[in-house]
């Protein structure tokens, strides 16, 4: 069933657009510390920084729980009340950022795999389950939950930052929100475990959930802004202040939040995690998540067009934190907070923040080039999450051997100017592709392409505008172009601009 996945899930309202004088609730709950299981790092900077885009975003009415004060009983309350507050029409949003697990399943015959999730809170003990399993929350007892509201007409929209099972093949030194099963049988389930273990899926009306990792995936804590963070979090708090409102219309519909969600998951992860929605098409036209009633982002006026923060206006100041051993070399532009990147000379081999393998083979010749290309792609990222645009690589994978067959595609953007080019793992930049004004925009694809040497991370970018692109164009164009040259560029002739970035890791290595 949709709600049994409980790895990072979305549950959107289908409120119609003209329910402007509805409410919407909040329950936030965020935890870190776990006495009894490996703590994490980032889910309470989740928590808090959903919270604070929600309050921006107009919603008022919120109840935060963090750390030892999620307690369930406390949970059930908040949620309980809130349901008996609502009334049909209104949106009850319930967001959570920890560990999720699994155990046997608590009635028979439910679960197809024999396994329930649950949400682990900090009071549950594996060592003692059975005397502290008060202390999770199963999906059955969930379904119960939603049923509550689904009976009133009052919309949900949950968002679960956990996991429960998957693995990944690409070197990581972070954490994943995924903690042991339990194998012991527990006690005879709760009465609403029962009653939620009877619905079916086809039952909610008003329910869709977006997993942020397919089911062989697990959900990582990854490096945003230097922290450890959830990427779906951090994209769910961008999309709620406006960024996902593309049309400026001050209502976030399930299409915008899905293209956004889908872009800015790939690109804050590195594409570890593939999102998905359950079902995958809206279940109609105007399927509205939530209204945006006092966020900066949207345009105010009917008609206006939506504006764009520079990327330095955002802060961001053009540095990369990183860490160097074996070499006194000190390349430019670094000294940047947050945890580092690191490039380990001896070896050659260049890692990101998250332990993955950038480059290999990279000597003090080369490190300034590849230090110029993270700090381009911050800055591409920077404007990708206020406007991302589509692109993707196929078939799928988080890493690809030496000898993989695959296809890019960027479908047409709609925009008059397109240009596509390649950030090599060794710094270099290829131009692939430009479209510009006057010329027949199209779809861009190159089929069959083979994994070779030299291996680490690529990341091919495309990038669609109504600005002028002919300079940008001709810079790429040249041999040798670096990725210095091209920030400069980027930064001067479309940074603050309604310019669509899109962004597709590239991760390979060595057959094994």
């Amino acid at each position: 069933m949709m709600l049994r996945r409980l790895a990072l899930a979305l549950l959107i309202s289908a409120a119609p657009l003209g329910a402007v004088s509805a409410k919407t609730f909040a329950l936030v709950i965020g935890i870190d510390a776990y006495p009894h299981e490996v703590s994490l790092d980032g889910a309470v900077k989740d928590a808090k920084d959903v919270e604070g885009a929600l309050r921006r975003a107009g919603v008022d009415q919120i109840t935060a729980f963090f750390d030892a004060a999620a307690r369930k009983d406390d949970i059930r309350a908040a949620w309980a009340g809130f349901v008996s507050t609502a009334v049909k029409g209104d949106t009850i949003i319930f967001t959570y950022a920890g560990h999720g697990a699994q155990m046997p399943e608590l009635v028979a015959g439910d679960e197809a795999d024999g396994l329930d999730e649950f949400l682990q809170l900090p009071g549950f003990d594996r060592s003692r389950a059975a005397e502290t399993e008060h202390e999770i929350i199963v999906d059955n007892e969930l379904n119960a939950w939603f049923s509550e509201a689904e009976a009133k007409g009052v919309q949900v929209l949950f968002v679960s930052d956990s996991c429960y099972s998957g693995g990944m093949s690409r070197s990581f030194s972070g954490k994943t929100r995924l903690a042991q099963a339990v194998t012991v049988k527990l006690a005879p389930p709760s009465e609403e475990a029962v009653s939620g273990a009877a619905v079916k899926e086809a039952q909610f009306r008003n329910v869709t959930v977006l997993a942020a990792s397919l089911e062989s995936q697990p959900s990582p804590e990854v490096i945003i802004d230097g922290e450890p963070r959830g990427a779906l979090s951090w994209s769910f708090a961008r999309a709620v202040e406006g960024s996902a409102d593309r049309n400026g219309d001050g209502r976030l519909s399930r299409v915008e939040l899905e293209d956004y969600v889908f872009a800015n998951v790939k690109n804050q992860s590195e594409a570890l995690q593939v999102p998905n929605f359950t079902p995958q098409l809206p279940r109609s036209e105007d399927e509205v998540v939530m209204p945006l009633t006092r966020s900066a982002a949207v345009a105010t006026e009917p008609g206006a067009k939506k504006t764009y923060q520079s990327v330095r206006g955002t802060g961001w100041d053009g540095k990369l934190a990183l860490s160097v051993e074996g070499s006194d070399a000190v390349p430019d532009n670094t000294g940047g907070t947050g945890v580092p990147y690191r490039w380990d000379a001896a070896s050659g081999i260049f890692f990101t923040p998250n332990g993955d393998v950038a480059g290999e083979h990279i000597d003090a010749g080369m490190i300034q080039a590849v230090v110029n290309k993270f700090i381009l792609l911050d800055f591409l990222k920077l404007m990708a999450s206020q406007n991302p645009g589509t692109v993707s690589l196929t078939p799928q994978k988080d890493i690809y051997a030496a000898g993989d067959k695959i296809s890019f595609h960027a479908p047409a953007s709609g925009y008059k100017n397109m240009v596509v080019f390649n950030l090599a793992n060794t710094g270099q930049v290829q131009l692939l592709d430009v479209q510009s004004e006057g010329t027949a925009g199209v779809a861009f694809k190159l089929s069959n392409l083979q994994v070779v040497e030299p291996f680490g991370a690529d990341h091919l970018i495309v990038i669609s505008t109504n600005e002028p692109i002919d300079a940008i164009g001709a810079a790429l164009a040249s041999k040798n172009v670096d990725a210095a040259v091209v920030l400069q560029l980027l930064s001067t002739r479309i940074d603050g601009t309604d310019t669509s970035v899109a962004i597709q890791p590239l991760y390979t290595r060595e057959k094994l």
